[in-house]
Protein backbone atom coordinates (compact mmCIF):
# COMPACT_ATOMS: atom_id res chain seq x y z
CA UNK A 1 0.00 0.00 0.00
CA UNK A 2 1.66 3.56 -1.08
CA UNK A 3 1.07 6.78 0.58
CA UNK A 4 -1.57 7.73 -1.69
CA UNK A 5 -3.64 5.14 -0.58
CA UNK A 6 -3.13 5.83 3.03
CA UNK A 7 -4.08 9.01 2.50
CA UNK A 8 -7.20 8.30 0.61
CA UNK A 9 -8.08 6.19 3.84
CA UNK A 10 -7.76 9.09 5.85
CA UNK A 11 -9.34 11.52 3.36
CA UNK A 12 -12.64 9.66 3.66
CA UNK A 13 -12.62 9.33 7.62
CA UNK A 14 -12.32 12.75 7.71
CA UNK A 15 -15.05 13.65 5.55
CA UNK A 16 -17.57 10.70 7.26
CA UNK A 17 -15.98 12.57 11.09
CA UNK A 18 -18.31 15.62 9.74
CA UNK A 19 -21.34 13.14 9.85
CA UNK A 20 -20.85 12.35 13.30
CA UNK A 21 -21.81 15.78 14.37
CA UNK A 22 -25.38 15.86 13.88
CA UNK A 23 -25.69 12.25 15.54
CA UNK A 24 -27.62 12.01 18.18
CA UNK A 25 -27.17 9.43 21.33
CA UNK A 26 -30.25 7.02 20.48
CA UNK A 27 -28.45 6.53 16.81
CA UNK A 28 -24.99 6.31 18.24
CA UNK A 29 -26.33 3.49 20.63
CA UNK A 30 -28.56 1.78 18.33
CA UNK A 31 -25.00 1.07 16.35
CA UNK A 32 -22.46 0.06 19.22
CA UNK A 33 -25.48 -2.63 20.56
CA UNK A 34 -25.63 -3.97 16.93
CA UNK A 35 -22.07 -3.92 16.94
CA UNK A 36 -21.76 -6.05 19.93
CA UNK A 37 -24.62 -8.54 18.39
CA UNK A 38 -22.33 -9.10 15.36
CA UNK A 39 -19.37 -10.11 17.38
CA UNK A 40 -21.48 -12.66 19.44
CA UNK A 41 -23.30 -14.16 16.55
CA UNK A 42 -20.27 -14.56 14.89
CA UNK A 43 -17.92 -16.29 17.66
CA UNK A 44 -17.32 -19.12 15.50
CA UNK A 45 -16.01 -17.18 12.90
CA UNK A 46 -13.81 -14.61 14.65
CA UNK A 47 -12.06 -18.00 16.68
CA UNK A 48 -11.38 -19.30 12.87
CA UNK A 49 -9.79 -16.21 12.35
CA UNK A 50 -8.19 -15.66 15.17
CA UNK A 51 -6.47 -19.65 15.12
CA UNK A 52 -4.31 -18.21 11.89
CA UNK A 53 -3.25 -15.66 13.81
CA UNK A 54 -1.97 -17.71 16.59
CA UNK A 55 -0.91 -20.78 14.80
CA UNK A 56 1.73 -17.94 12.93
CA UNK A 57 2.33 -15.71 16.19
CA UNK A 58 3.61 -19.62 17.37
CA UNK A 59 5.62 -20.62 14.30
CA UNK A 60 7.31 -16.82 14.52
CA UNK A 61 7.83 -17.31 18.13
CA UNK A 62 6.33 -14.74 19.97
CA UNK A 63 6.52 -14.67 23.44
CA UNK A 64 3.74 -16.11 25.89
CA UNK A 65 2.67 -12.26 26.89
CA UNK A 66 1.85 -11.26 23.33
CA UNK A 67 0.35 -14.60 22.61
CA UNK A 68 -1.94 -14.47 25.68
CA UNK A 69 -3.02 -10.91 24.55
CA UNK A 70 -3.72 -12.19 21.02
CA UNK A 71 -6.39 -14.53 22.12
CA UNK A 72 -10.13 -14.14 21.13
CA UNK A 73 -11.10 -16.81 23.56
CA UNK A 74 -15.27 -17.17 24.39
CA UNK A 75 -14.32 -15.01 27.51
CA UNK A 76 -12.80 -12.48 25.22
CA UNK A 77 -15.19 -12.10 23.03
CA UNK A 78 -18.35 -11.53 25.37
CA UNK A 79 -16.03 -8.91 27.31
CA UNK A 80 -15.70 -6.98 23.82
CA UNK A 81 -19.61 -7.12 23.29
CA UNK A 82 -20.41 -6.05 26.82
CA UNK A 83 -17.87 -3.44 26.40
CA UNK A 84 -19.82 -2.11 23.70
CA UNK A 85 -23.08 -1.96 25.15
CA UNK A 86 -21.96 -0.50 28.29
CA UNK A 87 -20.09 1.94 26.04
CA UNK A 88 -23.60 2.71 24.29
CA UNK A 89 -25.55 3.14 27.76
CA UNK A 90 -22.91 5.50 29.06
CA UNK A 91 -23.79 9.73 28.83
CA UNK A 92 -23.22 11.43 26.09
CA UNK A 93 -20.79 13.75 26.59
CA UNK A 94 -20.24 15.59 23.20
CA UNK A 95 -22.29 18.86 23.55
CA UNK A 96 -22.35 18.95 27.36
CA UNK A 97 -22.00 22.48 28.38
CA UNK A 98 -20.11 23.37 31.38
CA UNK A 99 -18.72 26.59 33.34
CA UNK A 100 -21.11 29.19 32.04
CA UNK A 101 -20.25 32.63 34.01
CA UNK A 102 -21.62 35.52 33.39
CA UNK A 103 -18.91 39.09 32.36
CA UNK A 104 -19.74 42.53 33.69
CA UNK A 105 -21.26 43.09 30.59
CA UNK A 106 -23.81 40.65 30.50
CA UNK A 107 -22.10 38.30 28.16
CA UNK A 108 -22.31 34.60 28.99
CA UNK A 109 -19.10 32.52 28.37
CA UNK A 110 -18.83 28.74 28.65
CA UNK A 111 -17.70 25.64 27.28
CA UNK A 112 -18.78 22.91 25.14
CA UNK A 113 -17.74 19.24 24.95
CA UNK A 114 -16.93 18.22 21.22
CA UNK A 115 -14.92 15.61 19.16
CA UNK A 116 -11.41 15.61 18.77
CA UNK A 117 -11.91 14.95 15.10
CA UNK A 118 -10.62 11.88 13.87
CA UNK A 119 -8.34 9.32 16.04
CA UNK A 120 -5.11 7.08 14.70
CA UNK A 121 -4.62 3.90 17.13
CA UNK A 122 -1.20 2.24 15.73
CA UNK A 123 -1.16 -1.19 17.94
CA UNK A 124 0.16 -4.60 18.43
CA UNK A 125 -1.57 -7.68 19.08
CA UNK A 126 -4.66 -7.65 21.28
CA UNK A 127 -7.37 -7.41 18.73
CA UNK A 128 -10.07 -6.55 21.37
CA UNK A 129 -8.58 -3.02 20.91
CA UNK A 130 -9.95 -2.91 17.43
CA UNK A 131 -13.78 -3.04 19.53
CA UNK A 132 -13.15 -1.14 22.10
CA UNK A 133 -11.31 2.01 20.28
CA UNK A 134 -14.41 1.82 17.08
CA UNK A 135 -16.51 1.56 20.02
CA UNK A 136 -15.28 4.71 22.35
CA UNK A 137 -14.71 6.73 19.24
CA UNK A 138 -18.51 6.53 17.79
CA UNK A 139 -19.30 7.26 21.22
CA UNK A 140 -17.82 10.42 21.34
CA UNK A 141 -17.79 11.31 18.12
CA UNK A 142 -14.81 10.64 16.57
CA UNK A 143 -13.54 9.12 13.20
CA UNK A 144 -11.20 6.60 14.17
CA UNK A 145 -8.15 4.88 11.60
CA UNK A 146 -7.06 1.70 13.17
CA UNK A 147 -3.57 0.15 12.42
CA UNK A 148 -3.03 -3.16 13.98
CA UNK A 149 -0.10 -5.43 14.43
CA UNK A 150 0.75 -8.03 11.60
CA UNK A 151 0.14 -10.78 14.28
CA UNK A 152 -3.34 -10.04 14.55
CA UNK A 153 -4.28 -9.29 11.26
CA UNK A 154 -6.70 -11.81 10.10
CA UNK A 155 -8.85 -11.35 13.36
CA UNK A 156 -8.82 -7.34 12.82
CA UNK A 157 -10.12 -8.13 9.41
CA UNK A 158 -12.73 -9.80 10.56
CA UNK A 159 -13.80 -7.41 13.34
CA UNK A 160 -13.58 -4.68 11.00
CA UNK A 161 -15.59 -6.30 8.52
CA UNK A 162 -18.85 -6.72 11.29
CA UNK A 163 -18.69 -3.31 12.78
CA UNK A 164 -18.46 -1.48 9.45
CA UNK A 165 -21.14 -3.80 8.45
CA UNK A 166 -23.08 -2.77 11.44
CA UNK A 167 -22.86 0.57 11.01
CA UNK A 168 -23.90 0.55 7.32
CA UNK A 169 -27.31 -1.12 8.40
CA UNK A 170 -27.42 1.41 11.38
CA UNK A 171 -27.61 3.85 8.75
CA UNK A 172 -24.03 5.68 9.41
CA UNK A 173 -21.66 6.04 6.79
CA UNK A 174 -18.89 3.10 7.90
CA UNK A 175 -15.98 4.95 6.95
CA UNK A 176 -16.26 6.65 10.51
CA UNK A 177 -13.74 3.42 10.75
CA UNK A 178 -10.94 3.10 9.13
CA UNK A 179 -8.68 0.47 8.40
CA UNK A 180 -5.31 -0.28 6.99
CA UNK A 181 -5.16 -3.25 5.60
CA UNK A 182 -1.60 -4.29 5.28
CA UNK A 183 1.02 -5.39 7.76
CA UNK A 184 4.16 -2.81 5.46
CA UNK A 185 5.29 -0.59 8.16
CA UNK A 186 5.56 2.03 5.25
CA UNK A 187 2.01 2.03 6.55
CA UNK A 188 2.70 3.61 9.75
CA UNK A 189 5.63 6.05 8.41
CA UNK A 190 2.47 7.84 6.06
CA UNK A 191 0.26 7.39 8.54
CA UNK A 192 1.99 9.66 10.99
CA UNK A 193 2.16 12.49 8.34
CA UNK A 194 -0.63 13.42 7.93
CA UNK A 195 -1.50 15.62 10.05
CA UNK A 196 -3.91 17.50 7.52
CA UNK A 197 -6.66 14.65 8.22
CA UNK A 198 -5.93 12.87 11.36
CA UNK A 199 -6.09 14.79 14.79
CA UNK A 200 -4.63 12.46 17.67
CA UNK A 201 -2.38 9.48 17.46
CA UNK A 202 -2.82 6.62 19.91
CA UNK A 203 0.05 3.99 20.08
CA UNK A 204 -0.55 1.07 22.09
CA UNK A 205 1.94 -1.79 22.07
CA UNK A 206 5.56 -2.57 23.52
CA UNK A 207 7.99 0.60 24.36
CA UNK A 208 9.65 0.19 20.79
CA UNK A 209 6.72 0.59 18.84
CA UNK A 210 5.64 3.64 20.44
CA UNK A 211 9.05 5.42 20.55
CA UNK A 212 8.93 4.84 17.18
CA UNK A 213 5.95 6.75 16.36
CA UNK A 214 6.44 9.74 18.96
CA UNK A 215 9.71 9.92 17.16
CA UNK A 216 8.24 9.80 13.57
CA UNK A 217 4.59 11.18 14.05
CA UNK A 218 3.78 15.12 12.30
CA UNK A 219 0.56 14.81 14.56
CA UNK A 220 -0.02 14.78 18.83
CA UNK A 221 0.36 11.80 20.47
CA UNK A 222 -0.86 10.20 23.51
CA UNK A 223 1.29 7.62 24.68
CA UNK A 224 2.84 5.57 27.53
CA UNK A 225 5.90 3.79 27.14
CA UNK A 226 5.62 1.25 29.60
CA UNK A 227 4.18 0.14 32.77
CA UNK A 228 6.58 -0.75 35.80
CA UNK A 229 4.25 -0.68 38.40
CA UNK A 230 4.69 -0.70 41.98
CA UNK A 231 3.31 -2.22 44.93
CA UNK A 232 4.17 -0.86 48.56
CA UNK A 233 3.78 -2.82 51.42
CA UNK A 234 3.35 -0.18 54.58
CA UNK A 235 4.22 -0.83 58.00
CA UNK A 236 0.39 -1.10 58.96
CA UNK A 237 -0.43 -3.21 56.08
CA UNK A 238 -2.83 -5.81 56.96
CA UNK A 239 -1.06 -9.02 56.19
CA UNK A 240 -3.84 -11.03 54.48
CA UNK A 241 -4.97 -8.19 52.50
CA UNK A 242 -1.30 -7.45 51.29
CA UNK A 243 -0.58 -11.00 50.20
CA UNK A 244 -4.20 -11.04 48.34
CA UNK A 245 -3.41 -8.02 46.73
CA UNK A 246 0.41 -8.53 46.04
CA UNK A 247 -0.73 -12.10 44.58
CA UNK A 248 -3.30 -10.67 42.50
CA UNK A 249 -1.16 -7.66 41.22
CA UNK A 250 1.84 -9.98 39.70
CA UNK A 251 0.34 -13.44 38.92
CA UNK A 252 -3.49 -12.62 37.53
CA UNK A 253 -2.19 -11.48 33.93
CA UNK A 254 1.39 -10.97 33.93
CA UNK A 255 1.91 -10.08 29.86
CA UNK A 256 0.04 -6.92 30.78
CA UNK A 257 1.09 -3.22 31.44
CA UNK A 258 -0.77 -3.18 34.88
CA UNK A 259 0.68 -5.90 36.28
CA UNK A 260 2.89 -5.57 39.52
CA UNK A 261 6.85 -5.54 38.29
CA UNK A 262 8.43 -4.41 41.85
CA UNK A 263 7.31 -5.41 45.34
CA UNK A 264 8.96 -2.54 47.91
CA UNK A 265 8.20 -3.77 51.58
CA UNK A 266 8.90 -1.44 54.55
CA UNK A 267 11.77 -2.63 56.55
CA UNK A 268 9.60 -2.45 60.11
CA UNK A 269 7.77 -5.95 58.64
CA UNK A 270 10.14 -6.92 56.01
CA UNK A 271 11.48 -10.32 58.43
CA UNK A 272 7.36 -11.05 59.09
CA UNK A 273 6.19 -10.33 55.46
CA UNK A 274 8.41 -11.60 53.00
CA UNK A 275 8.94 -15.14 53.99
CA UNK A 276 5.15 -16.08 53.38
CA UNK A 277 4.79 -14.12 50.24
CA UNK A 278 7.86 -15.17 48.11
CA UNK A 279 6.74 -18.37 49.43
CA UNK A 280 3.15 -17.85 47.68
CA UNK A 281 4.92 -16.40 44.52
CA UNK A 282 7.11 -19.17 44.31
CA UNK A 283 4.51 -21.52 44.21
CA UNK A 284 2.49 -19.65 41.53
CA UNK A 285 6.15 -20.00 39.27
CA UNK A 286 7.09 -16.36 39.96
CA UNK A 287 11.06 -15.73 39.86
CA UNK A 288 12.21 -13.46 42.98
CA UNK A 289 15.16 -10.83 42.24
CA UNK A 290 15.72 -9.43 45.18
CA UNK A 291 18.06 -6.65 47.14
CA UNK A 292 20.57 -7.15 49.39
CA UNK A 293 18.08 -7.09 52.42
CA UNK A 294 15.58 -9.31 51.32
CA UNK A 295 17.92 -12.15 50.10
CA UNK A 296 19.29 -11.69 54.01
CA UNK A 297 15.43 -12.72 54.96
CA UNK A 298 14.85 -15.04 51.86
CA UNK A 299 18.46 -16.29 50.80
CA UNK A 300 17.62 -18.82 47.78
CA UNK A 301 16.39 -15.68 45.34
CA UNK A 302 18.45 -14.11 42.47
CA UNK A 303 20.40 -10.99 43.03
CA UNK A 304 18.35 -8.08 41.60
CA UNK A 305 20.51 -5.94 39.25
CA UNK A 306 20.22 -2.17 39.23
CA UNK A 307 18.24 -2.75 35.47
CA UNK A 308 15.58 -4.76 37.83
CA UNK A 309 14.15 -2.20 39.12
CA UNK A 310 13.64 -0.28 35.72
CA UNK A 311 12.34 -3.08 33.75
CA UNK A 312 9.12 -4.22 32.84
CA UNK A 313 8.97 -7.76 32.76
CA UNK A 314 5.89 -8.72 31.40
CA UNK A 315 6.19 -12.45 32.67
CA UNK A 316 6.35 -14.46 35.70
CA UNK A 317 9.65 -12.29 37.40
CA UNK A 318 9.34 -9.79 39.99
CA UNK A 319 11.61 -7.82 41.74
CA UNK A 320 11.84 -7.07 45.32
CA UNK A 321 12.79 -4.47 47.25
CA UNK A 322 12.96 -3.86 50.96
CA UNK A 323 12.64 0.50 52.05
CA UNK A 324 13.37 1.97 54.81
CA UNK A 325 10.08 3.53 55.02
CA UNK A 326 7.37 5.47 52.91
CA UNK A 327 8.97 8.65 51.71
CA UNK A 328 12.08 5.69 50.53
CA UNK A 329 9.11 3.61 48.61
CA UNK A 330 7.81 6.98 47.05
CA UNK A 331 11.88 8.29 46.14
CA UNK A 332 12.10 4.56 44.21
CA UNK A 333 8.83 4.98 42.70
CA UNK A 334 10.08 8.56 41.28
CA UNK A 335 13.06 7.54 40.17
CA UNK A 336 12.49 4.17 38.75
CA UNK A 337 8.75 4.32 37.86
CA UNK A 338 6.74 4.81 34.41
CA UNK A 339 3.85 6.76 35.66
CA UNK A 340 1.60 4.47 35.16
CA UNK A 341 -0.09 2.45 38.27
CA UNK A 342 1.42 2.30 41.86
CA UNK A 343 -0.44 0.44 45.42
CA UNK A 344 -0.02 1.29 48.87
CA UNK A 345 -1.19 -1.52 51.07
CA UNK A 346 -1.88 0.10 54.75
CA UNK A 347 -4.60 1.19 57.46
CA UNK A 348 -3.25 3.77 57.94
CA UNK A 349 -5.18 6.72 57.16
CA UNK A 350 -2.67 9.65 56.80
CA UNK A 351 -0.21 7.37 55.53
CA UNK A 352 -2.61 6.31 52.46
CA UNK A 353 -3.62 9.69 52.24
CA UNK A 354 0.17 10.97 52.35
CA UNK A 355 0.68 8.01 49.37
CA UNK A 356 -2.04 9.53 46.88
CA UNK A 357 -0.64 13.60 46.98
CA UNK A 358 2.69 12.38 46.72
CA UNK A 359 3.01 9.56 44.01
CA UNK A 360 2.57 11.44 40.53
CA UNK A 361 1.30 8.59 38.63
CA UNK A 362 -1.68 8.39 36.38
CA UNK A 363 -3.47 5.69 38.89
CA UNK A 364 -2.62 5.41 42.47
CA UNK A 365 -4.46 2.70 44.84
CA UNK A 366 -4.98 2.04 48.25
CA UNK A 367 -5.43 -1.26 49.43
CA UNK A 368 -6.40 -2.60 45.72
CA UNK A 369 -4.94 -4.46 43.00
CA UNK A 370 -2.77 -2.62 40.28
CA UNK A 371 -4.69 -4.95 37.71
CA UNK A 372 -7.93 -2.61 38.38
CA UNK A 373 -5.71 -0.07 36.43
CA UNK A 374 -7.68 -0.46 32.95
CA UNK A 375 -11.41 1.96 31.72
CA UNK A 376 -13.35 -0.99 31.96
CA UNK A 377 -12.67 -1.79 35.67
CA UNK A 378 -13.10 2.32 36.17
CA UNK A 379 -16.32 2.41 34.80
CA UNK A 380 -15.46 3.91 30.94
CA UNK A 381 -17.13 0.83 29.34
CA UNK A 382 -13.64 0.39 28.05
CA UNK A 383 -10.28 2.25 27.03
CA UNK A 384 -8.97 3.63 24.39
CA UNK A 385 -5.35 3.24 25.59
CA UNK A 386 -3.50 4.61 29.08
CA UNK A 387 -1.79 8.07 29.01
CA UNK A 388 1.22 9.11 31.13
CA UNK A 389 2.09 12.16 29.60
CA UNK A 390 0.16 14.63 30.53
CA UNK A 391 -1.70 16.40 27.84
CA UNK A 392 -5.30 16.42 28.28
CA UNK A 393 -5.43 13.17 29.41
CA UNK A 394 -3.97 11.28 32.03
CA UNK A 395 -4.46 7.59 33.16
CA UNK A 396 -7.20 5.20 31.36
CA UNK A 397 -8.56 7.31 28.73
CA UNK A 398 -12.56 6.80 27.93
CA UNK A 399 -15.06 8.66 25.85
CA UNK A 400 -14.36 11.94 28.05
CA UNK A 401 -11.06 11.82 27.25
CA UNK A 402 -11.77 11.31 23.49
CA UNK A 403 -13.38 15.23 23.34
CA UNK A 404 -12.03 18.83 23.89
CA UNK A 405 -13.65 21.85 25.20
CA UNK A 406 -14.38 24.86 22.98
CA UNK A 407 -15.33 28.39 24.49
CA UNK A 408 -19.01 29.22 23.53
CA UNK A 409 -20.30 32.80 23.80
CA UNK A 410 -24.10 33.81 24.13
CA UNK A 411 -24.73 38.04 23.90
CA UNK A 412 -27.13 40.63 22.98
CA UNK A 413 -25.46 42.91 21.08
CA UNK A 414 -22.53 43.40 23.26
CA UNK A 415 -19.07 45.23 21.47
CA UNK A 416 -15.75 45.20 22.97
CA UNK A 417 -14.83 48.64 24.25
Amino acid sequence: MDNSSVKEIAQRSKKASRSLIGLLSPEKAKALKAMATALRNNTAFLQEENDKDIKNAVKNSLNTAMIDRLRLTDKVIESMAAALEEIADLPDPVGKITGMIKRPNGLMVGRMKIPIGVIGMIYESRPNVTSDAAGLCLKSGNAVILRGGSEAFHSNMAIIGMLKRSLSDSGIDPDVIGFIPVTDRQAVMDMLSLEEYIDLIIPRGGEGLIRTVVQNSKIPVLKHYKGVCHVFVDQDADFDKAYRICLNSKVHRPGVCNAMETLLVDSKIAGSFLPEVIDMFKKSSVEIRGCDKTREIVPDITPAAEQDWYEEFLDLILAVKVVEDMDEAIDHIEKYGSDHTEAIITENYTRAMEFLRQVDSSTVLVNASTRFSDGGEFGLGAEVGISTSKIHAYGPMGIEDLTIEKFICFGDGQIRQ
